[in-house]
């Protein structure tokens, strides 16, 4: 339940001159794929914004294996690794359209108080998600 397969497919404006995905655009992709996890479990990251929190990225780890190409559809893993107050850890996996590993990366985000952005520790619907996990998690 805490992991999610997102699939996007690499637009021209996404690569650079010899047709390869930029490497900054994986942060963006695995932004995307990470907020399309939670909105599968039912959460919105507006409603998170609502509740006065926002989730920044603090670091991030991605291993470059093979190169992606313009129009290349590519399947998104995405894992809620683990929290520890207010870090979230996520793992990724991209696969290409024959399923071969082609980038992986660890991006941990902070839970942050909206009006003065300190860390914090969840409360609402983050802290609803992380209950669930640890139930399943048994």
């Amino acid at each position: 339940m805490f992991d999610h397969s997102f699939k996007i497919r690499v637009p021209y404006a996404d690569t650079d001159k010899m047709g390869l995905l930029h490497h900054s655009n994986y942060l963006r992709y695995y932004e995307t794929a990470r907020w399309e996890l939670l909105r599968n479990i039912g959460i919105l990251y507006s409603e998170i914004e609502d509740e006065g929190y926002i989730l920044p990225v603090t670091s991030a780890s991605i291993k470059y294996i093979k190169p992606c190409y313009y129009d290349q559809l590519l399947t998104i893993q995405t894992k809620l690794v683990s929290y520890r107050g207010p870090r979230i850890l996520f793992d990724y996996q991209i696969f290409s359209e024959s399923g071969e590993l082609v980038n992986e990366a660890s991006v941990t985000v902070a839970c942050a108080g909206k009006e003065d952005g300190k860390a914090c520790h969840p409360d609402g619907l983050l802290k609803e998600l992380f209950i669930k996990v640890e139930k399943e998690r048994g």
